[in-house]
């Protein structure tokens, strides 16, 4: 049964309540971190930075983003950690408007910043706004909204700020709601050409009546393609190609260079586009059929050509009045998105490939995480009699989905088995790790481009060796979370602690610790932190110690950079800190280092947890092999010689699988047998078995 709005405004009240006391945070900062993280991983916004600022003159803002094309989205907080479901009135919401309006008209024509504390982050954001004020091409206001919005409320207009362009946007406790009640975990766009236009794009159908699925051609007018992007940004693009475009905001010269010198050639010279929708709508008209709106269109591949169209538009005043794009587009039903659009997106992104094969949700690396985190019980802690579990969220939105068909009595069985501060995203996984292995500055960068980091390296890491990744590493994983959560706690609760740059610290503290114990030839102990599912007193006083000097460090930045979120940003302020390291360390207790276990220790866990690991796979592969049925390997054998493409000892093994379960492949001819599916799938061969 589905939740009603007020069930889920209480849940979320609860899980908010629970939040706050987990990472030891203010109920306001929580509200706007846990709906900002939503819209991040969504792609509603890049990434999210806290700054409460309230004046006497009707200014407020909440949070911020800079993103890298001029487009600067400024929060704003209605909350009051009230009790009970309320509506949201339009004027209020004028009135709310209004306070994040004036904040950055202030701040961009009337000097703010030299009115406000210089290590502040209300400082660094006024600042900012001022020194790139030329740059700032669009500003979108947003209010996160504990309360739900009147029906009255049709639209919001989009104004100017500061004779800057600006779009209002509202998450209320619905819209969260719809949101994460969705299938897709996403709100998709809408886009109604003929209302946007004037009227649809020409199409040409490129599928059959019997196809399990709709593909159009379109001759797509680069004027529309780049007006999209400017309205809808990073949404347009497909989350793997959001995440792993490179230097987005930089236009491709080559691109540049044809839009100005030779507009006519670019049909001819561009690749094109490919994307995928939800659904679409079309029409007939006298020239033919036409697609009149499409649901949730999505850019799987061509992500540079549409930011180039765009900025080259922008920047050098580019008519792209006669400029036409190809693009295919793919009518994908929800449901089967998960599957296919990867696939679609891995094929189509031949030329700037990613280790990893784009680190999807679907990812081996993702599914083994989650097959851990499903099966590995976490030591019940002191005081507690039953264990738990940790439950790592493969593809958005697992976590409800996993209670969404659970009696009550089942979703409090589940809730207790994995609490929901034992709930974490692959995003997560990528900053606990990120920080520990000295990469803070990544850390800083926001979520997405955080992942994008980890992910390359961890892609081309299980390539080299997939043990790796084993029982221990998902441990330590858990570990480092449990390190890195502690530390939102612990620098929140000292006395030198203004509220701000919480995130800058924690990374950079970590980041310290982690650096002093390599110099030392030695390791945090990880497997007795999951074991005790805490920190020792002792590394708290350890982590107290070193964010005190790295707040000291980073809310001074070198002369000419006034943000201290952008400075944390840069390699040079861990470069700075680095330096500062052995002066650090030699402010640590002497119980502090003998918490520490030793490179060969830490090594020899390593080493069995891979060994161990490796056998499970084997184990895994002789399953799965043998849930398959027996002439299934016959037809393989017999269709693969056909065309060629088995090797001798492919052509061996399988003669060996067609004579189960007389005879029984070993571990590593199941492995070899495991790829020959793979191979045969792809070559059309009708494979039936378990998976």
């Amino acid at each position: 049964m589905d939740m009603t709005a007020e069930e889920f405004f209480h849940d979320f009240r609860q899980d908010l309540l629970a939040g706050a006391e987990a990472n030891g945070s203010f109920q306001l900062s929580e509200f706007m971190e846990t709906i900002a993280n939503d819209l991040v991983e969504t792609g509603f916004t890049e990434g999210f930075e806290l700054c409460h600022f309230r004046a006497q003159r009707g200014m407020r803002v909440d949070g911020y983003w800079f993103n890298d094309e001029g487009v600067l989205d400024l929060f704003i907080a209605d909350f009051d950690s009230r009790n009970e479901l309320a509506s949201l009135t339009k004027t209020e919401v004028a009135a709310v408007f209004k306070r994040v309006a004036n904040f950055f008209e202030a701040s961009a024509n009337k000097g703010l910043a030299g009115e406000l504390e210089v290590t502040s982050p209300e400082y660094g954001l006024a600042r900012q706004i001022a020194d790139r004020k030329g740059a700032i091409r669009q500003v979108n206001m947003t209010l996160f909204s504990e309360r739900t919005l009147s029906e009255k409320i049709q639209a919001l207009p989009d104004t100017e700020v500061a004779g800057i362009p600006a779009a209002h946007h509202i998450w209320d406790i619905s819209r969260l709601h719809r949101q994460r009640s969705s299938r897709s975990h996403k709100e998709p766009l809408d886009l109604d050409f003929e209302q946007m236009f004037g009227k649809g794009i020409a199409c040409l159908p490129a599928h059959l009546a019997t196809d399990s699925y709709q593909s159009y051609l379109l001759v797509m007018p680069a004027e529309v393609l780049a007006t999209l992007y400017e309205r809808f940004g990073a949404r347009l693009l497909e989350q793997n190609v959001r995440t792993f475009l490179q230097a987005r905001g930089n236009v491709n010269q080559g691109i540049r260079a044809t839009i100005l010198n030779e507009p006519g050639m670019f049909f001819a010279y561009n690749n094109g586009i490919t994307a995928t929708a939800q659904s679409i709508e079309t029409t007939t008209t006298k020239f033919g059929l036409a697609i009149t709106r499409v649901v949730d269109l999505q850019i799987v591949n061509g992500g540079q050509t549409t930011a180039s169209l765009f900025h080259t538009r922008k920047r050098d005043k580019a008519d792209l009045s006669q400029i036409f794009v190809q693009l295919k587009l793919s009518v994908i039903e929800n449901h089967q998105s998960e599957t296919i659009v990867p696939r679609i997106s891995e094929y189509a992104n031949t030329q700037n490939r990613v280790n990893a094969a784009d680190f999807f949700s679907n990812h081996p690396f993702h599914v083994r995480m989650e097959g851990f985190s499903r099966r590995i019980w976490a030591p019940a802690q002191k005081g507690t009699p039953r264990e738990t579990r940790w439950f790592y969220e493969r593809a958005r939105g697992q976590y409800a989905d996993a209670q969404s068909k659970l009696t009550p009595a089942e979703q409090r069985r589940f809730k207790a088995e994995h609490p929901k501060p034992q709930m974490f995203t692959k995003t997560d996984i990528a900053k606990f790790e990120n920080v520990w292995d000295e990469h803070p500055r990544w850390a800083n960068l926001g979520s997405q481009k955080n992942f994008a980091r980890y992910a390359a390296r961890i892609g081309s890491e299980w390539d080299k060796s997939a043990d790796a990744f084993n029982e221990f590493y998902f441990k330590r994983v858990v570990a480092r979370g449990l390190i890195f959560r502690a530390t939102e706690r612990i620098v929140s609760a000292q006395p030198w602690y203004n509220g701000g740059y919480r995130a800058n610290i924690v990374a950079y503290t970590l980041a310290v610790l982690s650096d002093i114990t390599k110099r030392r030839k030695s390791s945090i102990d990880f497997l007795s932190i999951w074991n005790a599912q805490k920190i020792d007193p002792v590394l708290e006083s350890a982590i107290a110690a070193v964010s005190a000097v790295v707040n000291d460090d980073i809310i001074r930045p070198p002369q000419g950079i006034s943000n201290i979120s952008e400075w944390c940003k840069r390699e040079a302020c861990w470069t700075r800190i680095q330096a500062r390291t052995e002066a650090i360390a030699n402010l640590l207790s002497p119980d502090f280092y003998d918490l520490l276990v030793s490179f060969e220790y830490q090594d020899t866990t390593a080493r069995t947890a891979k060994q161990t690991q490796r056998i499970d796979n084997g184990i895994e592969a002789q399953r799965h092999v043998l849930t398959v049925p027996v002439g299934t390997w016959a037809r393989l054998h017999e269709a693969l010689l056909e065309k060629e493409l088995l090797t001798p000892k492919e052509a061996g093994v399988l003669k060996i699988a067609m004579q189960i379960p007389a005879k029984l492949p070993t571990e590593k001819q199941c492995a070899v047998l495991l790829d020959v599916l793979g191979k045969g799938r792809t070559e059309g061969v009708v494979v039936t078995d378990s998976f």
